[in-house]
């Protein structure tokens, strides 16, 4: 069974990767064209969409790997919510936010996490973690495959791995119960 078209554009299903495999990973199980403008041009995705980020969210659970938390305005192009990272047996909480670009799929968005803004030197004005080295060059050679939930798991997971302890170690982050 390999990947279907509706309007020349290419569906995915749920349990089947972009190539027509079965029971892949969970970034191949999303499918290549999960993005929300897609949607928004043809509402009778929408829905499939929806309940493939549903059941990514859901499988994390089951396994445990469950780091943030994601909710969208109602047009689906701002993203908003919570992300955490366990250093030291500590959960370390923080806000995160992006906008999805006009050119999305092609250009990967931009992921702000304000409260850490100005506290490393990966990050851009305005709280842009720094994704230009490592995952945009991925992302532009797997458009259009590549969807948010390989944002947060090859963008921000690895970015909140190196970063985190570093700032906890150098004691520009301290965990909220140590504030008090």
């Amino acid at each position: 069974m390999g990947a279907a078209t509706q309007r020349g554009i290419p569906v995915s299903y749920p349990g089947v990767c972009s190539s027509g495999c079965r029971g892949g990973s969970q970034e191949e199980f999303l499918g290549p064209y999960t993005p929300v403008r897609i949607s928004l041009l043809f509402p009778s995705l929408e829905r499939n969409i929806f309940e493939l980020k549903i059941q990514y969210v859901e499988n994390n659970k089951n396994a445990d790997n469950d780091w943030f938390r994601l909710e969208s305005n109602k047009e689906g192009t701002r993203w908003f919510g919570k992300c955490w990272y366990i250093h030291d047996f500590l959960k370390y909480e923080f806000d995160i936010e992006f906008d999805i670009p006009i050119t999305y799929p092609t250009t990967a968005p931009e992921i702000a996490v304000p409260e850490l803004d100005g506290k490393t030197a990966k990050m851009y004005r305005g709280g842009k973690i720094c994704l230009t080295d490592h995952f945009k060059p991925l992302w532009a050679r797997n458009v259009p495959k590549f969807g948010l939930a390989h944002l947060m798991a090859l963008g921000l997971g690895p970015w909140l791995a190196v970063e985190i302890p570093d700032l906890i170690q150098k004691g520009v982050i301290q965990h909220k119960e140590k504030c008090i």
